[in-house]
């Protein structure tokens, strides 16, 4: 996990600089824990895996929008799902890279992995301005107050380029578009090309780099 601008990291490099990226990456991970820096997750031209046991959003907003690979490269369809205030228990993200003479690599992080009752709930994850550009999405859902429509191009809390973290892109103009006071998630899994958010706090984080094929689920 990195933060930086919606980019790629140069993955088939990866065998070649697997030690400083790691300590890098760590280092970033920290500061992340401790709620000192915005956070942007892609990995040029693939989607990543994210579960959790439970996501309790305000503010929710969700559209149609397109995202576009910094390698290059036909856009892809997204669902952006938006989210003014995110708390997540149980947060897993994968992502595997093939890397050519090596094999398989798989990147996990774990954070927010103590439950959301009683003295627990300061432990999960804590997002402000998340979002999240998905195309498969299984979840048990919960909305209140919420609104169905269509898309005239932005939505008032998604206003922004789609480069910047904490900031969803423009909705494509006549695709569907939903906003609700609060959303709860439960049992979620998802497939994801890119995350954003203005603040990212990771209670408990644990990363891990390792050979092979190990996802979220």
């Amino acid at each position: 996990m990195e933060s930086v601008v919606r980019g790629g990291t140069k993955w088939k490099r990866f065998a070649v600089v697997m030690v400083p990226s790691v300590a890098a990456t760590a280092v970033i991970g920290v500061a992340l824990a401790q709620g000192a820096l915005a956070a942007s997750f892609a990995v040029s031209g693939q989607s990543f895996k994210v579960s959790a046991e439970r996501l309790d959003g305000e503010g929710f907003v969700q559209y149609g929008g397109l995202d576009a690979h910094s390698g290059g490269g036909a856009p892809e369809a997204v669902a952006v799902s938006g989210f003014k205030k995110a708390y997540i228990t149980k947060m897993c993200q994968s992502v595997v890279v093939p890397v050519p003479g090596f094999g398989p690599v798989s990147l996990n992080l774990h954070a927010g992995m103590k439950g959301d009752n009683g003295a627990n709930k300061d432990q999960r994850v804590e997002a402000d301005n998340l979002y999240i550009d998905l195309n498969q999405l299984d979840a048990d859902a919960e909305f209140q107050d919420i609104n169905i429509g269509v898309a005239a191009g932005s939505t008032n809390k998604a206003q922004g380029p789609a480069t910047t973290p904490g900031q969803g892109g423009p909705a494509l103009v006549n695709s569907f578009a939903q906003e609700a006071r609060t959303a709860t998630l439960t049992d979620v899994k998802q497939t994801a090309w890119a995350t954003s958010a203005g603040t990212f706090k990771l209670k408990g984080l644990s990363m891990s780099v390792k050979a092979g094929t190990q996802e979220c689920y």
